[in-house]
């Protein structure tokens, strides 16, 4: 099984949604870069069950995700050796799971575990139990504190949920989104979002909807050409996550209806300095960051556990029915979107990393 992401900067995770708990490592993080403590744990708080931010969609499970760094770092510092953490699991009931040993459950990986390894682990989907994501929280906040060294700023937050889009209901802020139920980019979406939620919960389904990242102070030059292009990086960092579906850069699928001259994003110099009109490029051409705005948008599939009944087989090749209980969010967002966050500064970090060890220079960026 692959279970490291990266080639300088590279987090490996380990650990099971049922299992003592979930830990990574880190190789190659540069020496010397000031962990600030808060700020991981504050990331990881986001993603947690029982967020503030998770609000009606979230889990019952209440987990305190208290992450303890085991080695690589020193008064405080990074030491450029290997930085292990681990946070322990302490609020699970493997019982809910009891039925699922020998069915499978429509929308997971019960059957494609089998038919691969021969062998899986029940309880909570084992390793493709999103609570895997942990790990890819921890190390992407230490990314963050890497990359905000060098001036670039993530930040994410929910562009729409069920069909419902913010965007209807005012204008975007960003500058609280992180701090608002759902990740909200305003106030007024706020409760016609809680309504929908509520309404699905009754039905006993769940919902799906869209996230958009965007990486600010991002320098022309990160990305290859051919392969590894920077979009191409992104996108297969977005779509390891596991209820990720579908990502878009810049324009995304809107490209594939406009016209080559609408496009186009047109360039002009002012006082000696190059600018773009706008950005459907997603602040990325031929591969290569071009200075602008790295702007990304995954969509999230509703979570695949319901309570309805729903057809499918067991092991044995019998066709049944089965109502999947246990505790479950009613919707991968808000809970996914730090980890969406994660991945795309991860992924930044390793390609900055990337291209210093290349020896090229950082490029001004384009504003």
């Amino acid at each position: 099984m692959l279970n490291t992401f990266g080639s300088v900067f590279r987090l490996t995770s380990f650990g099971e949604s049922h299992g003592n708990g979930i830990g990574g490592v880190i190789d190659g993080c540069p020496s010397g870069l000031e962990l600030d403590m808060d700020f991981i744990q504050a990331e990881l708080d986001k993603r947690k069950p029982g967020s503030t931010q998770a609000g009606l969609a979230g889990t019952n499970r209440k987990e305190a995700d208290k992450v303890q760094f085991l080695s690589g770092v020193y008064e405080g510092k990074t030491t450029g050796t290997s930085l292990a953490f681990f946070v322990e699991n302490t609020n699970q009931k493997s019982q809910d799971y009891s039925q699922m040993v020998n069915s499978y459950r429509p929308g997971h990986g019960d059957r494609t575990y089998d038919e691969k390894y021969g062998f899986r682990d029940p309880r909570g989907g084992g390793r493709a139990s999103a609570r895997e994501t942990v790990a890819r929280v921890v190390g992407g906040a230490v990314a963050q504190l890497y990359l905000k060294n060098v001036g670039i700023n993530v930040i994410a937050y929910t562009e729409a949920l069920d069909g419902i889009y913010a965007k209807d209901f005012g204008e975007i802020d960003l500058e609280q989104c992180e701090k608002r139920m759902f990740f909200a980019p305003n106030d007024a979406v706020i409760p016609h979002w809680q309504k929908r939620i509520e309404e699905v919960r009754k039905d006993l389904d769940t919902l799906g909807g869209v996230v958009s990242i965007e990486a600010h102070g991002v320098p022309a030059g990160l990305g290859e050409p051919v392969f590894q292009k920077l979009d191409a990086y992104l996108s297969y960092a977005l779509m390891g996550v596991g209820a990720v579906k579908a990502v878009e850069i810049g324009a995304g699928t809107k490209a594939a209806r406009s016209r080559g001259s609408q496009n186009n994003d047109a360039m002009y110099y002012d006082g000696g300095k190059l600018y773009y009109r706008s950005n459907n490029a997603g602040g990325i051409e031929g591969g290569i960051s071009n200075g602008q705005p790295i702007l990304l948008k995954a969509s999230v599939k509703p979570i695949p556990s319901v309570a309805k009944e729903q057809k499918t087989v067991s092991r044995q090749g019998e066709n049944i029915t089965l109502s999947i209980g246990g505790r479950h969010d009613i919707c991968a967002i808000p809970r996914i979107v730090p980890v969406l966050k994660a991945m795309t500064a991860i992924a930044l970090t390793d390609m900055f990393l990337l291209q210093k060890r290349m020896g090229m220079e950082k490029r001004e960026t384009v504003f």
